[in-house]
């Protein structure tokens, strides 16, 4: 049976999972604001706060496979209420933390865990909505994951210029609340044209018991998984250390911050032009190429000495991995079906986690040991043509499209 779509809602899917990415990803990055005035404010360390961040990527890779099961098995639209109430939970908690192992596990685990409630489930519903422009809805879902520096951020530094970081952490739970709570009942899966006997007891489609164990055990869930471990291994120890080189290279604090700016403008032109790079020539060819570029910008770096050069190397670098990232949901989709692409999304995405949560241990040890950063974008590099390599053993049909996984 075919399925009929409704466009017009499916791009109010699109804008709802921008949103809600937005809210969620740019809540937990506001730690970066909040570190030094809780640092002076409660003599707990920088090391000790930051390590939050850590626990933030695990705790999100996890949570994203369980939230992403929970959703294959009963509707996004109550697993995006629970993540909601618990986001807004964890930054409670983490203002009213009386010492700092109360803030890694308010901070750390619980607005970690529910951040990860967001991505799996809003990027397979929008995924559902789609055919012939699915990659270019599913990176403009991301978007916000690119705007959330450039809102949620500033609101947080103007938030701690009227008040202290314990008030501000309520304001942006009561944003939270107030925002992702409302958006959540207006999320519902594409209409299904089926047979009552196709469906199970909740309306949706029913799912064999082993049909998520045979995907994750399938050499493309190894190759999807396998080359979203070594994209996101190649670029998150750039991404984190890269303003503490251009410092050391003389560039003032502030002006060094702004290279982080470049990055995120360049990752919302990256997601839209490889969204339409996706329908037009398939997601597995973009995925290479722009892995390909993200290779290249992570290496550049290693030549940049100069606020401009910085500017250039920022904007190509994230226009690449920025625009990758969401062409993973598209290409899980094609092998493994809607049925269960939330919960293979999130297992891709959990593994994804351990290569970012590598990167800035990785370049933090590189520095402490050889005094320099040199070698972290040389790293970077070879890990990138790395994950240009893997993404090439992706089976190809006779178009040279993804097979899917055999059922």
């Amino acid at each position: 049976m075919e399925v009929r779509r409704e466009p017009l809602y499916g791009w109010v899917m699109v804008g709802l999972g921008a949103l809600m990415t937005c809210m969620a990803v740019g809540a937990m990055f506001s730690l970066a604001v909040f570190l030094a005035p809780m640092a002076a404010s409660t003599g707990w360390s920088r090391t000790a706060i930051s390590s939050a961040m850590t626990l933030n990527f695990l705790a999100m890779g996890i949570g994203g496979f369980a939230w992403g099961t929970l959703s294959d098995r009963f509707g996004p639209r109550p697993v995006l209420l629970a993540g909601a109430v618990l986001l807004g939970l964890g930054l409670v908690l983490s203002a009213r933390a009386a010492s700092v192992w109360q803030f890694q596990v308010a901070w750390g685990i619980v607005v970690g865990g529910a951040t990860g409630s967001f991505f799996a489930p809003m990027i397979s519903v929008v995924s559902s909505w789609f055919e012939r422009r699915r990659s270019l809805a599913v990176a403009l879902v991301s978007v916000g994951v690119g705007v959330a520096p450039m809102t949620l951020s500033p609101f947080a530094a103007w938030l701690l210029s009227v008040t202290d970081w314990r008030h501000a952490e309520l304001v942006l739970a009561a944003l939270a609340w107030a925002t992702l709570i409302p958006a959540a009942f207006f999320v519902r899966p594409a209409p299904q044209a089926g047979a009552a006997s196709a469906t199970g007891p909740t309306g949706r489609a029913a799912v064999p018991k082993d049909a998520l164990p045979k995907a994750l055990r399938s050499p493309q869930f190894v190759v999807l998984a396998a080359t979203f471990f070594a994209c996101c291994a190649a670029h998150s120890g750039p991404i984190f250390h890269t303003v503490s080189f251009a410092m050391g290279c003389g560039i003032p604090t502030m002006a060094a911050v702004t290279i982080y700016s470049m990055e995120g403008v360049g990752g919302l032109v990256g997601r839209v032009v490889f969204g339409l790079l996706g329908d037009r020539f398939g997601a597995r060819r973009a995925l290479v190429f722009g892995l390909l570029v993200q290779a290249i910008g992570a290496g550049a770096y290693m030549f940049a000495s100069r606020l401009p050069d910085f500017y250039v190397v920022a904007t190509v670098f994230g226009f690449a991995y920025g625009g990758v990232m969401p062409l993973y949901a598209v290409i899980a989709r094609d092998y493994f079906g809607q049925h269960i692409l939330a919960s293979v999304f999130g297992a891709a995405a959990l593994v994804s986690s351990l290569g970012m949560a590598l990167g800035p241990w990785i370049g933090g040890w590189i520095f402490d040991t050889f005094h320099s950063y040199k070698l972290l974008y040389i790293g970077s590099f070879a890990v990138g043509l790395g994950a240009v390599g893997i993404a090439l053993l992706f089976p190809r049909g006779p178009a040279g499209e993804p097979t899917p996984a055999a059922a």
